[in-house]
């Protein structure tokens, strides 16, 4: 097999690594907790998410479009010194946010903001292998990473508090980081880190932050506040159910990082345009697939996944299957519009991720849970149809001009 073949598989296997760390940390934790401490495991866990996302899109996005092989160190060891900065600073904000709140919820978040370094740098070093076009190395820290957080998790008492499976989860991170950092070692020698680039106005991840802020991290954001001004539980039945779609969750949020660099070298609109059309069909067949599945499944299997917070998950299974149905088309759309025209994603994100909030609240307040997934998977059609139409219109490349090319951009993530 030729090394790009190899490269592939590895990203294959490193996704699916990815997606069952995730799936399983929540399957775990909804076996072991109550549904209040599952509730309170949820709302920290979707405020972990919104970090998560916020550096991938600062960080891990420009890191991924960088093409000057000869800057790909001294990008990568900035990347992983500024995540190293940023996270502290947010860790102290959650801290002080647990301190604040009350009861199990306010212990969960201390706990996050005590490990949130850890993670976010754990997960930031796959961006780095991904523009080193180095998926190997990605597999090998994240096959540690799932083996070592299920041999903790695994091990914790029935009934242990929000607060201490947090804290496991995060410690657990250790080895892959210490791993990950050993195997981004050789490329990074000798360059220098520079985080000046990250504070300049006209940065390109701040383009990204703001869609990502208005898009997945809006949601987050509605959904948390669910916790906060309605009912934990919601957080927990809503959360519970995205749980069960978490490799589908995975695949989209690796389609962002790893696709493009490889769309990166397809030569013309037209042929990226059928790649991603390609992987968007894929994915949403993959979405209604697993969701019939799902709901298939015999409720004493279901209570083996998710416990006692299986009823009220069990119940979203449809809207939550359309979401990611619709979902997958989406994230391709976009991930189109990022390769061939990165300015013309900011506008869609904006409207279209603040109907689905809006959409969200307002199913909530007519219809309850129900009405809040069924919310979320409207706006998710909505952002998707029109992203393709956007995809539609863009113009043809003149004759021999090269349409894969992103737009140039100022204030990209390397030294000056």
């Amino acid at each position: 097999m030729s090394r790009r073949g190899l490269a592939a598989v590895a990203s294959v296997l490193d996704q699916a690594a990815s997606s069952a760390t995730n799936i399983l940390v929540l399957v775990l934790a909804a076996r072991l907790s109550s549904v209040s401490g599952f509730a309170a495991f949820s709302m920290v866990y979707v405020a972990f998410s919104v970090l998560l996302g916020l550096n991938m899109a600062y960080v891990g996005q420009t890191v991924v479009l960088e093409r000057a092989e000869e800057r790909l160190g001294a990008v990568c060891r900035s990347a992983v010194s500024f995540t190293g900065v940023a996270s502290l600073a947010a860790a102290l904000l959650l801290a002080a946010v647990g301190l604040a709140l009350p009861g199990p919820t306010g212990g969960a978040f201390l706990a996050l903001g005590l490990v949130l370094p850890l993670v976010l740098l754990q997960d930031g070093l796959r961006y780095c292998f991904s523009a080193l076009r180095a998926p190997e190395r990605a597999l090998a820290a994240d096959t540690l990473r799932l083996v070592c957080v299920v041999a903790a998790l695994a091990v914790q008492p029935s009934g242990a508090s929000a607060a201490r499976l947090v804290l496991v989860w995060g410690l657990s991170a250790v080895p892959a980081l210490l791993l990950g950092l050993w195997l981004l070692r050789p490329y990074v020698r000798g360059a220098a880190a520079d985080l000046r680039p990250y504070l300049r106005r006209g940065h390109l991840g701040q383009r990204f932050v703001v869609e990502f802020a208005v898009g997945n991290g809006s949601s987050q954001l509605a959904v948390l506040g669910l916790g906060v001004f309605a009912t934990p539980l919601a957080v927990g039945a809503l959360r519970g159910a995205t749980t069960l779609f978490g490799p589908l969750n995975v695949l989209f949020n690796s389609a962002n990082a790893f696709a493009p660099p490889v769309l990166g070298r397809v030569s013309g609109k037209r042929a990226v345009v059928r790649a991603t059309l390609t992987l968007g069909l894929v994915l949403a067949a993959l979405g209604a697939g697993v969701a019939a599945a799902l709901y298939a499944l015999p409720d004493p299997w279901g209570r083996q996944l998710l416990g006692d917070t299986w009823p009220a998950a069990s119940a979203l299974l449809p809207a939550t299957g359309a979401q990611y149905a619709v979902m997958g088309l989406g994230t391709c759309a976009l991930l189109t519009l990022r390769v061939l025209a990165p300015k013309a994603t900011l506008s869609l994100q904006v409207v279209f991720s603040l109907l689905s909030v809006a959409f969200l609240l307002g199913g909530y307040a007519v219809w309850g849970v129900q009405g809040a997934a069924w919310g979320l998977a409207l706006g998710s059609a909505l952002k998707a149809t029109a992203a393709w139409w956007r995809v539609a219109r863009l113009k043809l490349p003149s004759a021999g001009a090269d349409a894969s090319a992103p737009e140039p951009e100022t204030g990209a993530a390397h030294p000056a």
